[in-house]
């Protein structure tokens, strides 16, 4: 090992020396600018730092699971309605956004095609997280995020077979199936468990999802920060993705906002639903641009799956920051934010359904 690792400082000091020539351990390189050095390192420190993130989100995930009711989880699976809508947001609303931003902006193909790769990927666990603190329903959002997940698997290889046509062969991009197998059943696992535990102890569950929820704060931001170290070098890339970066998720969670409300469901589901809507799984689209391109390729589309996940996480904040104000200028209790969307619900079923609504809940 030790004369390895002489060996390779030996053969990187010509190179140095060499002005429009990275070094050998370099993965992407324009000249003298390097991307993700593979020194062990930052191999050691890259995997450490995965693992830690990857027991945090099962924690998590179990703490968001303890704020699931069985029945209200399988009155949405019977009644689908709030996740057909979501459905239609993730995989109708963001894959046509991504595509219009990409033909406004003018973008070169290659970075049009990471941009219809973020619109086509599936909802994004920290949309969970986020939810609770916004009062959204969480069994919404977690039948949303597991199904978005498990459809993926059709609806991501269709969407980008239709929009990606135009810029390149939609078999050049490879999906991870098995990174998309993994995300599922790493939201499901944990999730079940804390279900499980609100079943049968929930006092319990509810310490424990008061700890998750500040932990899974903590652990979004966390996210953003390391991907930030990690991925420093890799920074300058042209305006244009940043700016799409910027306005793209502003206009998922916008456009599922009012897509939800235009579909009847109470202002808590329509807070989920744009939630899910903005807040795409960025590892997942990270992992796909990896497989799929060239070092030469990544140059130009490689941080911008960390520029979406930064901007998710701003707004999303923003979105939170001003709930916390409304409702501390509207107070209301628990019970009353309940009845409401109860009733809400209950007309917005009626007048879809052709059903009536009792004089009590009118």
């Amino acid at each position: 090992m030790q004369t390895n690792f002489l060996s390779q400082q030996f053969n990187a000091g010509p190179l140095a020396e060499n002005s429009t020539a990275c070094p050998a351990n370099a993965t992407i390189c324009d000249g003298t600018s390097c991307v993700l050095p593979e020194d062990n390192f930052n191999q050691t420190l890259s995997i450490i730092l995965s693992t830690v993130l990857t027991i945090m989100l099962a924690l998590v995930m179990f703490s968001m699971g303890c704020n699931v009711e069985i029945k209200n989880f399988l009155g949405h699976i019977k009644r689908p309605w709030g996740i057909f809508v979501g459905f239609l947001c993730q995989f109708g609303i963001m894959p046509l956004t991504a595509f219009l931003l990409s033909l406004a902006f003018d973008v070169l193909p290659i970075q049009a095609v990471v941009v219809m790769i973020m619109g086509c990927c599936p909802g994004g666990t920290a949309s969970n997280v986020i939810a609770y603190w916004v009062d959204g329903d969480m069994d919404l959002s977690i039948s949303m995020t597991t199904c978005s997940t498990l459809v993926a698997m059709g609806m991501m290889p269709l969407c980008l077979f239709i929009y990606t046509k135009m810029w390149t062969d939609a078999d050049a991009i490879v999906l991870p199936y098995n990174s998309i197998g993994l995300s599922l059943v790493a939201l499901v696992v944990p999730v079940s468990v804390g279900v499980f535990v609100n079943h049968k102890w929930p006092s319990k569950a509810k310490i424990i999802l008061k700890v998750g929820s500040i932990v899974g704060a903590v652990l979004i931001v966390l996210i953003a920060v390391v991907g930030g170290i990690l991925y420093k070098g890799s920074w300058i890339i042209t305006p244009k993705l940043w700016i799409i970066g910027t306005i793209f998720p502003a206009a998922g969670y916008t456009l599922g906002f009012f897509l939800a409300r235009l579909a009847g469901l109470s202002w808590n589901r329509c807070r989920t639903v744009s939630l899910e809507t903005g807040m795409q799984n960025t590892q997942l689209c990270s992992t796909i641009v990896q497989l799929s391109f060239t070092p030469e390729q990544l140059e130009l589309m490689f941080t911008f799956p960390l520029i979406y996940s930064i901007f998710q996480l701003l707004f999303a904040l923003l979105i939170l920051g001003g709930y916390r104000l409304y409702r501390r200028h509207h107070v209301k209790t628990k019970t009353d934010v309940e009845k409401t969307a109860q009733k809400e619900d209950i007309k917005s079923e009626a007048k879809i359904n052709g059903g009536f609504v009792s004089d009590e809940m009118k």
